[in-house]
């Protein structure tokens, strides 16, 4: 089993998130955000699951900085600002396969783990 989590290590949730991996000696893909945006198919993985509304971090110091609270952008130019800005991402996003989540879901990572030992 290995999963990849996009964030960056000043992150809490996406500390947390690599925590919790380790903890239970899952192997972890790591992408830092500072140094590595997030591929516009990955982000369209999510997008799709989720909106796009999901993926923005209203509570960002970049997203303040950039002064995306006053502008009105449609799905795709929000999806094109996330791939320039990838700071304005909420973290971590995690992917195992197909399996989706944004933030730290704890609970949703412990059902993937019991599937995958059950399989």
């Amino acid at each position: 089993m290995e999963v990849q989590v996009f964030g960056t290590q000043k992150n809490q949730d996406t500390r947390k998130a690599l925590r919790f991996f380790s903890e239970r000696r899952i192997r972890v893909h790591f992408v830092d955000l500072k140094e590595r945006a997030a591929s516009r198919g990955e982000l369209t993985r999510f997008v799709q699951k989720f909106g796009v509304g999901a993926l923005i971090d209203k509570d960002s110091a970049r997203y303040r900085d950039l002064g995306l609270g006053v502008v009105r952008y449609s799905d795709e130019r929000w999806l094109d600002c996330l791939c320039d800005e990838p700071l304005v991402l909420r973290q971590p996003l995690t992917r195992f396969g197909a399996k989706l989540t944004i933030g730290y879901a704890d609970a949703d990572w412990k059902a993937w783990i019991e599937a995958e030992r059950k399989a």
